[in-house]
């Protein structure tokens, strides 16, 4: 058996375990529609979404950030562990993805508490920032690549002590070691993952990850101040 599909085979049999009680006809419907749209298959696996899902709890989060909403898919398991009166802003740069996923955050009955924000990202922050919003109690960057160092920066403008900063997608195959690759996806997550690992504000620290998604991983960051 390959490797990778042994990888997909785990993530199956964890799935069947311990996502079996999810009201998951909303997270499907937004994957199919997702795929139907012609948006590319990268949103997060049903365990990572859960595992979002559980750190938003955890933190007890009021207020979540999300940078690139691709479909909604992620937005939708953040959403939902939102108190009645949270709320969720999410950035797409792409109008038809955003379309896609407010069509899919409503079907999830979240679109009172979650906001979906068009254009690019670094555009979007600033006047989010203008608008002085409470710290944001979580922040998910799973947006361009080149741009997540600009991400994580503006994350601590926009959080306080004890919020959470978590970028996706930081392992890349293992590129992400090789000193040969410039790839400018690869430069800007060494970059961000040099910023959180130097940064006084931050405590920080990245996993690897195998399954449906491949071999990728994370980084978690914490505020300190």
């Amino acid at each position: 058996m390959a490797e990778s599909q042994l990888w997909h085979e785990v993530d199956d049999y964890l799935t069947g375990r311990l996502l079996s009680d999810v009201p998951d006809d909303s997270l499907a419907a937004a994957l199919r529609d997702s795929d139907a749209a012609g948006l590319p298959p990268i949103a997060v696996s049903p365990l990572q979404g859960k595992l979002l899902q559980l750190l938003a709890q955890v933190q007890g989060a009021r207020h979540i950030l999300e940078i690139g909403t691709l479909g909604g898919y992620s937005t939708i398991w953040l959403g939902r562990a939102l108190p009645a009166d949270g709320r969720l802003i999410s950035l797409e740069h792409d109008p038809g993805h955003a379309e896609v996923a407010v069509r899919n955050i409503a079907r999830a009955g979240l679109d009172r508490q979650v906001e979906v924000r068009v254009g690019a990202a670094l555009d979007s922050l600033p006047e989010l920032a203008d608008e002085n919003p409470p710290p944001f109690d979580l922040v998910f960057i799973d947006a361009d690549k080149a741009n997540n160092p600009r991400y994580v920066e503006w994350a601590l403008r926009l959080t306080s002590t004890g919020s959470l900063i978590v970028l996706d997608n930081v392992v890349r195959g293992g590129r992400v070691a090789d000193p040969d690759n410039t790839d400018p996806d690869v430069l800007g997550t060494r970059a961000a993952l040099d910023l959180i690992g130097s940064h006084p504000r931050l405590s920080g620290t990245a996993l690897q990850t195998v399954g449906a998604k491949d071999y990728d991983g994370f980084a978690l960051a914490r505020v300190l101040a």
